[in-house]
């Protein structure tokens, strides 16, 4: 690959499906041509501030590597917070926005985001090299087109670390993610808690379930057009009543039912035949995702039911290592999750930015650790299970 030559494209309409998916990690759901292309498809990128942009390497006539990234011109969405880097850079008189960020839009579920065709690599020396490519080239477009920043959010801490040559700085946060311990079903995972929080969520079980609902997990496919149509307007009624506007489509949920079959799940629960509530996942061969929820009114428990223990049943019963329900959120210690480091990679062009932010890493990668240490002082589980 030493003549490789890095090009760029502006949608995946411009690239073929089957090329395309067998980059990365094929079991991983957020990185897939229907799941990406989807998202640029149906409505659910522009008006929000993320514009493709796709950096690619071929060998040949085919796809080698790909770095699925987007200029952005806000932090919308992206759930590694900035804030306090745009404000500090508005009081100098500079241009925080736009800036360049590989990430999945909305979803904070780590992964691979340099995306490589392993038939094509015979060790990880060739695969880094291919990530090399790409970084000069992400770094090169930022100078070029006097882009302020890159970010490569919820990657993985091995690959960030290998980048660190290309001034790549490292940043850490927490998630709560739940482990399957080979349990053999829900009451196996409740006997591994203490007392006190296995008799909670036995507590909050029954109340979900004594209201008359029917509560059951569906693949996508297994719902039609109206349920789609259904799920789509309880996740919009909430962010009506809390956040604004959604940013999923109908269209884009339909899309996803039909195209990624098993690889997309929904907890619904109905009333009859009326669904009052639902919760949209994703699921690898190993990982469970849980991403949003909808609910018409309110019901006692109803939200933990679906969005937590349906998953957690889930997993053990396809055996499933690793359920990760989303961001944020210290009332999931109480229900089995446990403090989980995310990764993000930040490239600053201004240099005294550079070293500010630096210093700033560094303090808060300290709080990170005190923070995460005090959390598993609370642990969920007996003594005997940590």
């Amino acid at each position: 690959m030493s003549d490789s030559k890095v090009s760029i494209c502006n949608s995946l309409s411009e690239i073929d499906e089957s090329s395309w998916d067998v980059l990365g990690e094929p079991d991983y759901p957020f990185t897939r041509h229907a799941f990406l292309f989807g998202l640029e498809q149906h409505g659910c990128l522009e008006p929000f501030g993320w514009h493709p942009v796709y950096f690619l390497i071929y060998e040949g006539s085919v796809l080698a590597a790909a770095l699925p990234c987007y200029i952005k011109t806000n932090s919308y969405g992206e759930l590694v917070f900035d804030h306090a880097w745009s404000q500090a850079y508005q009081r100098s008189g500079l241009d925080y926005y736009p800036k360049l960020v590989t990430a999945i839009p909305y979803t904070p579920a780590t992964g691979e985001r340099f995306l490589i065709n392993q038939a094509l690599v015979s060790n990880d020396g060739d695969a880094q090299d291919y990530r090399l490519l790409l970084s000069s080239a992400a770094i090169k477009f930022c100078q070029e087109q006097r882009l302020s920043s890159w970010h490569i959010l919820f990657a993985h801490a091995r690959i960030l670390r290998l980048l660190e040559s290309k001034t790549i700085m490292l940043r850490s946060d927490i998630q709560f993610h739940w482990q399957n311990q080979q349990y053999t079903d829900f009451e196996d995972f409740l006997s591994r808690l203490n007392s006190r929080k296995r008799k909670n969520i036995r507590k909050e079980r029954i109340a979900a379930h004594q209201q008359g609902l029917e509560i059951k997990m569906f693949e996508g496919h297994e719902l039609d057009a109206r349920e789609w149509l259904r799920v789509h307007e309880l996740y919009a009624a909430i962010y009506q009543r809390k956040y604004g506007t959604a940013t999923l489509t109908p269209a884009f949920l339909q899309h996803l039912g039909k195209s990624l079959g098993d690889r997309v799940l929904v907890a619904t629960a109905r009333d009859a035949d009326e669904i009052v509530a639902a919760s949209l996942f994703f699921r690898s061969d190993s990982h469970l995702y849980g991403r949003i929820w909808g609910c018409e009114g309110y019901t006692r428990d109803l939200h933990f039911e679906c969005c937590y223990y349906q998953g957690i049943e889930y997993c053990i019963n396809r055996q499933l290592e690793w359920f990760d329900p989303g961001a944020q959120g210290e009332h999931k210690m109480s229900r089995g999750f446990l403090p989980r480091k995310t990764w993000s990679g930040h490239w600053i062009s201004q240099a005294e930015f550079r070293t500010a932010i630096a210093g700033f890493l560094q303090q808060e990668q300290q709080y990170i650790e005190d923070y995460q240490a005090q959390l598993m002082q609370h642990s969920p589980y007996r003594k005997d299970q940590n």
